[in-house]
């Protein structure tokens, strides 16, 4: 019996072609929460993104920054880990030697950028998002970093990890940029604290994604769903996978699996 599902965002509950969440994924929220299913939110953007790319629809939970910041739908914190000082440290030294490579920072209240280049312009259109304020990475070191993301390739990345952001990893789904975290943070470590919370097993789970960053989610729950649209990797890594966000992939396969 599912009694939670957790649902990625962009690509999955959003379409990335509409940048809206379809009207047969709408029917289908409701009716899970109807029926006393709950249903929460699994996604990299951090909260202020994640509010508005769900607008009006309601969920029991949020795991937010790839499992970095999770809280209830009255927004009391569950869980919240943050990127440790001496590797903000080292990052800011990295971004004097390397000013061209942006960086975001995120916090709880915003995120800020480094550098603005074509790479961070052609990602916010494709999330159909603002771009991030700019504020140098010397302005971060005394705030409480939840996430970074880094406009590098990812054969920088061993590099980069193993001597700058060394307490940190990649969770890529977009070949221009990776969301970095704090290791041991991921979305199905976010999923577990929210169950503890929430008093449910794991083995009555379910979850929905189609990017990299899903791939521990999809693995971890009873059962995971990789979209249509998602890349092979994303596809193996499901139990089951449906058709595309915009082909009423959610509903689809919560039919499929007589969920609804």
């Amino acid at each position: 019996m599912v009694k939670a599902i957790f649902f990625d965002v962009d690509g999955t509950l959003l379409s990335f072609k509409t940048h809206k969440v379809p009207a047969s994924t709408r029917e289908a929220l409701r009716l899970l929460r109807a029926k006393g299913v709950k249903v929460f939110i699994a996604t990299g953007r951090p909260k202020m993104l994640m509010m508005e790319a769900v607008g009006d629809l309601e969920f029991d939970g949020y795991v937010t920054l790839n499992g970095s910041h999770c809280f209830t739908a009255d927004h009391q914190d569950i869980y919240k880990n943050c990127i440790p000082k001496d590797d903000i440290e080292r990052l800011t030294s990295y971004c004097r030697r390397y000013p061209e490579i942006p960086f975001v920072f995120v916090d709880e209240s915003g995120w800020y950028i480094t550098h603005i280049n074509d790479d961070v312009e052609n990602v916010s259109r494709l999330l159909e998002v603002s771009v991030p304020p700019l504020m140098s990475a010397e302005a971060m070191r005394n705030k409480d970093v939840l996430q970074i993301m880094g406009y590098f390739g990812e054969s920088e990345e061993p590099k980069f990890f193993s001597e700058v952001l060394t307490h940190c990893v990649p969770m890529r789904w977009h070949p221009l940029f990776a969301d970095i975290i704090v290791r041991g943070n991921s979305k199905s470590e976010g999923i577990d604290r929210v169950l503890a919370y929430y008093g449910i097993d794991l083995s009555e789970t379910m979850a929905f994604g189609d990017g990299g960053n899903d791939i521990p989610m999809l693995r971890h729950v009873a059962l995971g769903v990789a979209m249509g649209n998602a890349a092979e990797p994303v596809r193996s890594a499901a139990n089951y996978v449906t058709t595309s966000v915009d082909d009423d992939g959610i509903l689809n396969a919560l039919k499929h699996f007589n969920v609804l």
